[in-house]
């Protein structure tokens, strides 16, 4: 088992990777929520099924273990799921010793993280993520649900205890979930590790190379994610570098309807269009054929015909870093070279059509 420490402002916490850790579950929450009787593990019907009773078994017969699952995909991220789960909270009897615990991928942790968040004005809460992609939004303490005029508009900053990865549990993800998983790994490379970038583009050509390389990129794609989380908790800063290409991902999310696309395909996406974008600034000179190349490569969908450039701008306005009424955008200058910027409506408009149309072909 590995381990490296996420440190924030207010607390620092461990992220555990290891195989098969998740029978060790009881042992390495409660080393780091002492006192703790009584466990409140979220999950939804794709998960439990597989790995609720490893969790549940591995804990003393002293503690209380709770369990609630919703049904798995995007759609969970409600305002009904949320008041659902608060409910079977206050029913369990959760006190402020107890812990909620998020077994699944990211939907389960934001859902499962703003319940502990806003329960009692806060609880703790451990992360277990089950996907690859969750590596990414495990780590860092934002929590949330979606509203349906934008995805993660309603949330809170609630960093977890620990969180405790178990690389066993990414073996039973279809091809779709390590291609939105490592969309992520790569925004960490675009954003602040250019050797780390170079030696993907290298190595990692197939989604089975993803599969092959999973665990050995792991710890570099997460520690860079500590890093900036350690710099910028609550995103005044820095941290919004960690949005590149989620501008125009969350737009086609929220455009094409959610489930639609997976998440890291939309940010895959993403980070092309705003490649092409800095590109057409003067701040970079991507070959964006070549990255266009790479993403095909790895099965990326990058053709979105059936949305248009009225509707995506549309859903960019409701982006929470449109600052009056002003669209800004992360762009990379060079790998490891990350800035915000401020474009007209007018230029995204153009790049956006555009970008649909350079999607027919190959070009």
């Amino acid at each position: 088992m590995e381990q490296l420490f996420v440190n924030a402002s207010l607390s620092s916490y461990p992220v555990y990777i290891g195989e098969g850790i998740r029978s060790r579950t009881g042992e390495l929450l409660l080393s780091e929520a002492e006192g703790a009787d009584k466990i409140f593990v979220i999950t939804d019907n794709a998960v439990g099924p597989l790995y609720l009773e490893d969790v549940v078994q591995s804990f003393p017969d002293h503690v209380e273990v709770f369990t609630f699952t919703v049904e798995s995909g995007e759609a969970s991220k409600s305002f009904a799921e949320y008041k659902h789960i608060l409910t079977a909270m206050l029913e369990s009897g959760l006190d402020r010793k107890s812990v909620v615990t998020a077994l699944g991928g990211g939907v389960v942790g934001d859902l499962a993280g703003f319940a502990a968040a806003t329960y009692m004005r806060g609880i703790p809460f451990v992360q277990m993520p089950t996907t690859l992609l969750a590596h990414d939004s495990s780590v860092g303490g934002k929590t949330g649900i979606n509203h349906p005029l934008g995805k993660n508009m309603i949330g809170a900053f609630h960093q977890p205890s620990a969180v405790i990865y178990d690389v066993e549990m990414l073996q039973t993800l279809p091809d779709k979930e390590w291609r939105s998983g490592f969309a992520e790994m790569m925004k960490h490379a675009y954003i602040k590790d250019a050797s780390f970038l170079e030696w993907l583009q290298l190595h990692i050509t197939t989604i089975e190379d993803v599969k092959v390389s999973a665990v050995s990129m792991l710890k570099r794609s997460i520690q860079v994610k500590a890093d900036i989380v350690a710099l910028d908790e609550r995103e005044t800063g820095v941290r919004a570098h960690l949005n590149f290409g989620h501008t125009f991902g969350h737009a086609v999310e929220n455009t094409a309807g959610y489930g639609k696309w997976a998440h890291g395909e939309a940010v895959a996406a993403g980070m092309l269009f705003a490649m092409q974008l800095s590109n057409e600034e003067g701040l970079s000179a991507w070959d964006t054929k070549k990255e266009k190349e790479w993403l095909l490569s790895l099965g990326y969908p990058l053709v979105m015909t059936e949305l248009s450039a009225d509707s995506l701008l549309k859903a960019m306005k409701k982006d929470k870093k449109t600052s009056a009424g002003v669209l800004t955008f992360v762009l990379v200058t060079e790998p490891g070279e990350t800035i915000t910027k401020q474009i007209p409506d007018e230029t995204v408009h153009r790049l956006l059509e555009s970008f649909i149309e350079r999607g027919r072909s190959d070009d």
